[in-house]
């Protein structure tokens, strides 16, 4: 099924939005990471005064995984913690991972699909930086992730990786269209990691209501039908921000590579899901200013 075409008022907010994505990484790279940040202080100052519905859900959100009434002063961290690590993919991107401290937990899970071969599910959240997992690829120069997400974001996406790193243009696929299915087979088979970031739903996708953060949320179960699917084992990777230069990756196994052939296709997807939201869940109390889905989520 092809996607259908955007409207003109979308086509014409994506290019206009390119000269300010390649703004952005100019002044990152030449400006250095210490300079550009300070820029974040005014910006995410002005969101929270002008950006009325993303402050509430800030609110709403932090109440859940702080346990109490949050500030205004978390609401900024909580903004400041989203700019600083979208600034900071413009230097993970470009390389640089040299200019962060980095922490690795898990590191034996991919190792062990690498040597098996055949791929993985990577699944991911708006939760602090899935980039930062490149730094696993600076020591593991074998490890190869393409992003899957829906059409409408791989376009604005493809046009951000190129502003910041040309070859990186071709790591993203967007779904939505006829091949889509057929270019994750074919990336798993070549023995690349497939990222998705599994907490949001598009449309009418199939989605499961899970208990998250004292009520119930939808999360999609397309992710986990795909690794189903293909057969393929799927592994949590969650790279949270510490402050400073500092994140920590963590990799977890949500579903075994080996699936029975007779097994409850329908209840394996439902406890993957469950498994994925349970530790979605830890780490939003662990590290609660990394989530950054700035809208009503239990809608």
């Amino acid at each position: 099924m092809t996607a259908a075409a955007p409207p003109e008022w979308a086509t014409r907010r994506e290019r206009g939005a390119v000269p300010l994505i390649r703004a952005i990484v100019w002044i990152a790279l030449r400006l250095g990471r210490p300079a550009a940040q300070l820029l974040l202080y005014p910006i995410c100052a002005y969101y929270v005064i002008v950006a009325g519905a993303s402050r509430r859900a800030s609110r709403q959100y932090l109440s859940r995984a702080l346990g109490r009434s949050p500030s205004l002063a978390d609401v900024f961290r909580h903004f400041l913690c989203f700019g600083t690590c979208v600034l900071d993919r413009v230097f993970l991107l470009n390389d640089q991972t040299q200019l962060f401290d980095i922490r690795i937990e898990g590191e034996d899970i991919v190792l062990d699909i690498l040597r098996r071969g055949g791929g993985c599910i990577l699944v991911g959240a708006h939760f602090g930086s899935f980039e930062v997992a490149r730094a696993l690829g600076r020591r593991q120069p074998n490890l190869r992730i393409s992003l899957v997400m829906y059409e409408e974001n791989a376009r604005k996406i493809r046009a951000a990786l190129t502003a910041i790193n040309p070859r990186l243009a071709m790591d993203v696929i967007g779904l939505g269209c006829s091949d889509s299915m057929i270019a994750v087979r074919e990336r798993l088979e070549e023995g690349q990691f497939v990222g998705m970031l599994a907490d949001r739903s598009v449309g009418g996708e199939e989605r499961i209501r899970y208990p998250f953060l004292g009520s119930e949320a939808a999360f999609p179960a397309g992710p986990f039908r795909i690794a189903l699917l293909l057969q393929r084992p799927v592994v949590l990777m969650c790279g949270t921000y510490h402050g400073g230069r500092h994140y920590e990756v963590r990799f977890e196994r949500l579903i075994d590579p080996a699936f029975p052939a007779a097994s409850n296709r329908e209840g394996d997807v439902r406890q993957a899901v469950q498994r994925y939201v349970a530790r979605l869940e830890r780490y939003c109390r662990e590290a609660p200013y990394n989530w950054f889905n700035f809208y009503d989520f239990w809608a």
